[in-house]
């Protein structure tokens, strides 16, 4: 969806006596979080045992962003005239304030503890919910229910049905077939409203599973967010859908919260807000990944619009609380945009946030879908990260049968489960290390472009090459007395060696045959007691039987027996 950034102003421009009365909400930042009754040494006090574990797993220090708001800091905005607290960011220290009194406001600017108060709100005019999504998100919807193309096996634990193209291009069905299907993991999404999600038949297992932990509207601070816009219902099922031959999504076990910070009616940087203090909630539930299908650019009123300069990670609301949240060891995956076509061709915010992944859109073919919005950041950064089926993609309707669409809204969630099947598998790795693997499995890792960034991510390369790291950083335990270990064994033509050398220098590996016939000569570097990985692979086939693998440098000569099969 093409959202709006909010761009924090300075200056006279919105305190004259005419704009003051055009806006009835306000961001209130303060200075610090001077006489906190809150301690960092105890978290406990403000972030939940998986929270804090999270932190812990990843080495990440609790620090002042962590800590709530200063109390009195809160209740001297909240008693200064006619003033409703809205919500609140402890990362930004800020609150977010509705208010028409003029003079509570430059009240609360004159207090020494506020930095500034800036509008992002103008006051409503009229009841405009019901504008049509599209005009907000782009993205083009159809009823279907067929889809032509690639043919799951039968090997595979699902069926997929329609949705099995936008899973295999990413061979994410390797992993659900390895029992890696969100267990145990906890997701949130940030979106416009869930409208029947409490109905549609593809949700039958979330909900018969009480997967579905908690959910919030933080546009109208509610807690209900099935009678608002569709359009996150609609991501919602290409996560956690389950419809057995129609449409299954690419994380059905996880455990979700579902959270609306967007209002369709219109667009104003308020809605940044909602999904900082949004973010700042499910951090503190302890979630592990985020999945946002929103981007903002321009605004309702003009004067918030952004600017391409803008989109650097560091000027936007919604950009600095990704960035944040990436520094609290989640890994937050979002929509590139839809301007492709379009003058403004750019990413939107937060697509431009750092340590994120940004989602572009391709067709289940891996052909760039036009509307998918370039990068790179204004600051030159890869964007977007990579990219995954948003041009044909199958999602669950209100009709109870699977559609299609086009927008990188519908890209994101389908790779937000798939990075998240991955993290299930590799638990004892960081954000940025599963990010990073999910970047390098990608089909133009080496050379990225503006469109795409580095490609369409394979999650079986990105779950061996987390599993030959996750050995790497076992070996000592693995090898113990030993030397060297061959995985797998018995092979089957191809096979990879972990081995601990002695000493330093070229080394030569020689493989013979039961009959004395050498069959394979590699030369490596190695390094005195360093682990390292030598694989064999594009052998010629191999008869089944017993081979020696032999071992030597200039210093020593050893030998091993190991099975084909």
């Amino acid at each position: 969806m093409k959202k709006i950034l909010l761009l924090i102003f300075i200056g006279t421009l919105f305190f004259s006596k005419d704009s003051k009365a055009q806006f009835s909400k306000y961001i209130i930042r303060f200075k610090d979080k001077a006489g906190t009754p809150y301690s960092i040494n105890n978290p406990s006090q403000y972030l939940s045992p998986r929270s804090i574990q999270r932190r812990v797993r990843q080495h990440i220090s609790i620090d002042s962003t962590d800590l709530p708001i200063t109390p009195r800091y809160i209740d001297s905005v909240q008693l200064a005239g006619s003033v409703t607290i809205l919500n609140k960011s402890k990362w930004l220290n800020e609150v977010c304030i509705q208010t028409t009194d003029a003079a509570a406001l430059a009240k609360i600017n004159n207090f020494p503890f506020v930095i500034s108060s800036n509008p992002v709100m103008r006051t409503q005019q009229g009841n405009r919910e019901n504008i049509p999504t599209r005009n907000k998100f782009n993205e083009e919807i159809s009823q279907a229910t067929t889809v032509t193309g690639v043919v799951q096996t039968a090997a595979d634990v699902f069926n997929y049905g329609n949705s099995f193209a936008q899973i295999h291009i990413h061979e994410g069905e390797f992993l659900h077939n390895n029992g890696f299907k969100g267990e145990g993991m906890l997701m949130a999404m940030f979106d416009a409203g869930y409208r029947n999600y409490l109905t549609v038949t593809a949700f039958d297992s979330v909900r018969n599973n009480n997967q579905i932990v908690e959910t919030y509207d933080y546009v109208k601070n509610e807690i209900s967010v099935t009678e608002d816009d569709p359009h996150g219902m609609y991501c919602f099922s290409i996560i956690a859908g389950n419809s057995p031959g129609q449409l299954v999504g690419s994380c059905p076990k996880a455990k979700f919260y579902l959270y609306r910070t967007e209002d369709v009616s219109s667009e104003y940087p308020i809605e940044e807000q909602n999904w900082a203090a949004a973010a700042e909630r499910a951090d503190s539930i302890g979630v592990d990944v985020f999945s946002t299908s929103l981007g903002y650019t321009t605004f309702t009123n003009p004067i918030f619009n952004h600017t391409y300069a803008d989109m650097n990670g560091k000027v936007t609301i919604i950009a600095k609380a990704n960035t944040m949240a990436a520094r609290k060891g989640i890994i937050s995956v979002v929509a590139a945009g839809n301007d492709g076509n379009n003058p403004w061709h750019y990413i939107s915010t937060p697509a431009d946030a750092d340590s994120i992944v940004s989602v572009g859109a391709v067709n289940a073919s891996g052909v760039v879908a036009t509307f998918s919005g370039f990068g790179p950041s204004s600051d030159g950064r890869i964007k977007p990260t990579v990219a995954s089926v948003g041009q044909g993609t199958a999602y669950a309707g209100l009709n109870n049968l699977p559609n299609f669409g086009n927008g990188t809204s519908l890209a994101c969630p389908n790779l937000a489960g798939l990075i998240t099947c991955l993290w299930q598998a590799f638990p004892e790795f960081t954000n940025m290390q599963i990010i990073e693997a999910v970047k390098r499995s990608s089909s133009i890792y080496t050379t990225p472009d503006d469109r795409i960034g580095y490609g369409i991510p394979n999650f079986h390369k990105a779950y061996d090459n987390l599993f030959q790291q996750r050995i790497l950083l076992q070996a000592n335990t693995i090898l113990a007395n030993d030397w060297i270990k061959v995985y797998p064994n018995p092979f089957m033509g191809n096979f990879t060696l972990l081995i601990r050398p002695q000493y330093s220098g070229i080394s030569t590996f020689k493989l013979y045959g039961a009959d004395g016939k050498l069959y394979v000569t590699k030369q490596v570097t190695t390094q005195q007691g360093q682990a390292q990985f030598i694989s064999f692979n594009n052998l010629q086939p191999l008869a089944k039987g017993i081979y020696t693998l032999r071992y030597s440098n200039v210093l020593e000569k050893r030998s091993i027996r190991i099975m084909a099969q």
